[in-house]
Order: structure tokens, then C-alpha cells, then sequence
């Protein structure tokens, strides 16, 4: 992937007292990324298998997922500090022990902080489809980039990605049905799992009217 190209735009949004507060005082959940080392899960997640969410948006499928398995750990990358912040007032709320974040760019993060053959699974749900057509450089999941996150799953672990625009689901399924590494668990695109939550992504989605495309597949 080109890393000069960002798939998204660096700004702060809008950040609540309380979003900057729980920034300030659970920073025990973020993992510093200013050295970019490989990370040593053991440290933070003991034995548990461990499940990575590229760009998890405000962190409501994230803690949701994560409350109800607690026996797994899962790591958000998120580059917006109003969603880090978010994601930090829910881990505070549910008293939860097995999610930390990291606040950088995934294509810098998954390559040189994430071990290979490391990850149980991968989720990306609802990634920026960057619509224009000459935007479309921007968009993520590429096939080079696609390549590089499969290497840090497990074997049998799991690439699980949903979008609401067609044309990237087509875009990203052909992506997906090429890389060697990879094969469908499904004939075609997945049905939706049922313990990945609702979000705010996929209401404003069904209020204008697309459907979401899922695509499910393990690593070989």
C-alpha cells in the first residue's frame, strides 16, 4: 500500500469533556505507538486469543463484542480522538479488561507493531468508501494492503469485512477471492454474524436505503 496516500483525513472532530477526561486518565488502555514496536499481547491480554478492529468509528460494536467475550482480547486502531475517547468512556462503564487501543494509522500499525501469525481475527466494518471516483486511491482494503493484514492471522483465523456500498463490496470481494492466503467460508458473500451488534453505521445506512455486504473468510 502507498503510504503516502492516507485512507482517511486527519482532524479532530468534536471531542467532549468527558472524551478528553477518560483520554487523560485511562491511558492504561492505549498502547503507544511512537516507537512502533512489536507488540508483546502476553503483556496485555495474558493467554487470551486476540482480535484486531481496523478503524473502529465511536467503539460501540467493539465493547459490545468485547463485553460478551471476555475470554478474547481485542485490540481498536482508530486514528479519530472523539472515537478513542468514546471507545475509553465504554471500557470505564462496562469495567471492561480486555480491549486496548491504538490512535495511529492502521497502515502504519498493522505492518510494524503486529506480529505475524499472531491474530485469532480481523474485523473492518464499514470502512471509508471514499465514493468519488478519484478518490477511489484512498480506499483501504486493497489488494496489497489485504495481503499484508492476512499475514499477521493466525492460521484458521478470520477476515471478517462489511460495507454498505456495492461497488467497494464488489471491489473488495474480487480483492479478497484473489489473495492466495484466503479462502470464503461462504458461497459468495456472508450472512450477517449474529454477535457482531447493530451500529450507528449500519442504521444510517438501512435509513438511506442500501444493504450492507458481508464477507467472511479464514486464512489458510
Amino acid at each position: 500500500m502507498n503510504q503516502t496516500v492516507k485512507s482517511f483525513v486527519r482532524r479532530e472532530g468534536q471531542v467532549t469533556r468527558g472524551q478528553r477526561r477518560a483520554i487523560e486518565e485511562l491511558r492504561r488502555f492505549i498502547i503507544p505507538s511512537v516507537d512502533q514496536k512489536v507488540i508483546e499481547f502476553t503483556r496485555y491480554f495474558g493467554e487470551k486469543q486476540v482480535i484486531v478492529e481496523i478503524g473502529f468509528g465511536m467503539g460501540k460494536a467493539t465493547y459490545q463484542i468485547a463485553h460478551d467475550n471476555p475470554d478474547k482480547g481485542y485490540l481498536g486502531i482508530e486514528v479519530y480522538t472523539a472515537g478513542v475517547g468514546k471507545l475509553l468512556l465504554a471500557i470505564e462503564e462496562h469495567a471492561l479488561e480486555n480491549i486496548y487501543i491504538i490512535q495511529d494509522d492502521v497502515a502504519v500499525v498493522m505492518p510494524s507493531m503486529i506480529p505475524d501469525a499472531s491474530l485469532a481475527g480481523i474485523h473492518c466494518f464499514y470502512p471509508d468508501p471514499w465514493p468519488k471516483k478519484r478518490h477511489h486511491k484512498r480506499r483501504l482494503l486493497q489488494p496489497a494492503f489485504i495481503h499484508q493484514i492476512v499475514q499477521k492471522l493466525q492460521k484458521d483465523g478470520y477476515l471478517y469485512i462489511v460495507t454498505d456500498w456495492e461497488e467497494y463490496a464488489h471491489e473488495i470481494m474480487q480483492a479478497l477471492s484473489k489473495e492466495e492466503l484466503l479462502y470464503n467460508v461462504y458461497d459468495g458473500y456472508a450472512t450477517p454474524q449474529e454477535w457482531r451488534p447493530v451500529t450507528r453505521f449500519h442504521e444510517k445506512a438501512n435509513d438511506a436505503g442500501r444493504s450492507s455486504w458481508e464477507m467472511f473468510f479464514r486464512r489458510y
